[in-house]
């Protein structure tokens, strides 16, 4: 695996949910090799009233903890908003899917998404979650989450955020090699000698 580092690997592994939408391989790397904005983002895609709604959804699926940050510290919303500019096939699916998710919270709480309690903004997500769970008239709000998580698991992992969340080691000096690890070694029921 000399031509394929492992970083290109977890940008493999990253791409696939877009990959497995029908994005251009053009289009997605395009997207990952994108820096993160400096300064004030301004959305080619998503409008004014979308933008928030989008921020914080993007950080109910991947928030900030102990060991990294948000999705949106990772620029992941700014990520979508680029993908979705340039590729027309993912439009609507988000669009609707965003439209959707409003009029179930002014359903259910008379707000909008960004407006209701966090333990509101939870329920109705827990209800879209799990495809194989879904009661039939949520359906579109499932297909529309689990598009949204993978926009945003793409966006993260390829970002500075994701990669240093993966913890990869790869691509630095290494003074020696002193081969792989007994313990892993052990696990994998392998050993040098006896070639």
């Amino acid at each position: 695996m000399t031509d394929f580092s492992r970083r290109d690997f977890a940008r493999l592994l990253a791409a696939a949910p877009l990959m497995a939408l029908g994005v251009p391989p053009a289009t997605i790397e395009r997207a990952v090799d994108r820096a993160v904005t400096r300064g004030v983002y301004q959305p080619r895609f998503f409008t004014a009233d979308e933008w928030p709604t989008v921020r914080l959804l993007a950080d109910l699926v991947l928030p900030r903890d102990e060991r990294s940050g948000s999705a949106t510290d990772a620029g992941t919303h700014e990520f979508m908003d680029f993908v979705l500019d340039a590729e027309p096939s993912l439009r609507a699916p988000i669009r609707s899917g965003l439209a959707w998710l409003e009029a179930q919270a002014h359903g259910r709480y008379g707000a909008g998404f960004t407006g209701i309690a966090d333990s509101e903004r939870a329920a109705l997500l827990d209800d879209i979650a799990w495809p194989a769970r879904v009661r039939p008239e949520l359906g579109p709000g499932a297909t529309f989450f689990s598009a949204f998580r993978d926009l945003v698991a793409s966006g993260f992992w390829t970002s500075r955020v994701g990669v240093a969340d993966l913890q990869y080691l790869g691509n630095t000096g290494m003074p020696a090699w002193n081969g792989c690890p007994p313990a892993a070694l052990a696990k994998l029921g392998v050993s040098y000698e006896g070639d």
